[in-house]
């Protein structure tokens, strides 16, 4: 099976980058065939065999500095063009989408069914939904100030001109409401046959719309299993990722305020990083990765994921836990999906301190509890490289 792979960034960026490259390898094991399409940029780490790519532009320098920006944000005859070099030359079984807007816009679904249409293939579009943009002209259902929005839920987009809510632009937000409403007219997302969620709360928002409803599948990301035997616990809670405020993490700061007499470490980056330095309990220990990071998760009592805003399926919380370490949630989005409440972790109410504090009093002073959590880690069962292979195999070839 010969699969494309789509995604705006071919280097390594973000969340959906990691999942991007992780299934090229994963297809590729499996004896697929993999090609890649997206921005030309010379960090990229990944291809296609005739070298066409879109080229890369800044938005944010201003769409004053840049009059075509408009215009490429919402639809891209280059991206078309480009796409269409790549799919006369590979001819893939399966042209797989993951983050495509502003940068590819969803007018190379367009180009995707005209290929599929023009070759009577039986060719596959499948998209990867890694946030709520199909739902969200800012993304991820908060307003400019961060707080859970779904006014535009229901396809009334002009909340998102009112409120400002993309970066509290009225240009940004403008554009992110021309963009919702000429895709929500446009019949390219028809022409997806389907969409992966992962996880059954983004699932539930864009079955809110009929367009989508029978076409999303809930599965959760997969992650290769590198647990090995429980490590010997340090006296510390833990926090690491993206440290801010839409986080949750100046709440878990008042909270270490609290709580003098505990340790509480962050690793990561983010604005919240200045406002832990006055708090003597706190220890910042910068931005980790590889060996280090996952020490350092093993060590902790246990970690704290606070965020307040809809979260997907973030690996922090599956990453703690297969690393044996108990989680401490605030109850957003998808993550309560991830962990099994009362054996592996607790769930706290998001933005609130006093919630927070009292849960962790809980898992750290009730006799046993922090022990019992910590062994009810090793059953907790996620998707696998293996697993998740069978589950997209049967939705690449139904």
């Amino acid at each position: 099976m010969r699969v494309l792979l789509v995604n705006k960034f071919l280097y390594p960026k973000g969340g959906a980058e990691t999942y991007v490259f992780k299934l090229g390898e994963m297809l590729e094991a499996k004896g697929h065939e993999v090609e890649y399409f997206g921005l030309e940029n010379e960090k990229n780490i990944v291809g296609n065999s005739v070298g066409a790519y879109v080229s890369d532009m800044d938005f944010s320098k201003g769409v004053s500095k840049n009059l075509t920006a408009p215009l490429r944000i919402i639809y891209s005859h280059e991206a078309r063009r480009k796409l269409r070099k790549v799919l006369r030359d590979f001819k893939p079984d399966i042209v797989h989408l993951n983050n495509i807007q502003f940068h590819l816009t969803p007018s190379i679904i367009i180009e995707a069914n005209k290929f599929r249409k023009k070759t009577k293939s039986d060719l596959k579009i499948i998209y990867t939904a890694h946030d709520y943009q199909l739902i969200c002209p800012s993304h991820g259902l908060f307003d400019r100030e961060i707080r859970v929005c779904e006014k535009c839920l229901g396809g009334n987009y002009t909340h998102c001109l009112r409120t400002k809510c993309v970066k509290g632009s009225f240009m940004k937000s403008l554009l992110g409401m021309m963009d919702a409403y000429i895709w929500k007219i446009s019949k390219a997302y028809s022409y997806i046959d389907t969409i992966i969620c992962p996880s059954r709360f983004l699932k539930d928002k864009l079955d809110t719309q009929k367009r989508f409803a029978d076409k999303t599948i809930a599965l959760h990301n997969f992650i290769e299993d590198r647990t090995g035997d429980i490590t010997e616990k340090d006296n510390y809670i833990l926090e690491f990722g993206h440290l801010s405020r839409d986080k949750g993490t100046n709440t878990l700061l008042e909270v270490a305020k609290r709580m003098p007499d505990e340790k509480f470490v962050f690793a990561g980056y983010g604005a919240a990083v200045e406002d832990m330095k006055d708090i003597p309990n706190t220890e910042y220990v910068g931005f980790k990765t590889g060996d280090e990071l996952s020490n350092l998760i093993r060590r902790a009592k246990c970690s704290v994921y606070p965020s307040e805003w809809y979260e997907n399926c973030p690996f922090s919380v599956i990453e703690s836990q297969m690393f044996r370490t108990p989680v401490i949630c605030s109850r957003m989005g998808g993550i309560p999906e991830l962990l099994q409440e009362n054996k592996t972790g607790l769930l706290f109410e998001a933005g609130n301190a006093d919630d927070l504090k009292e849960k962790l009093e809980y898992f750290l002073y009730t006799p046993d509890v922090a022990e019992s959590f910590t062994r009810n880690c090793k059953d907790v069962v996620f998707e696998t490289p293996e697993t998740y292979y069978n589950k997209l195999i049967q939705i690449y070839e139904d």
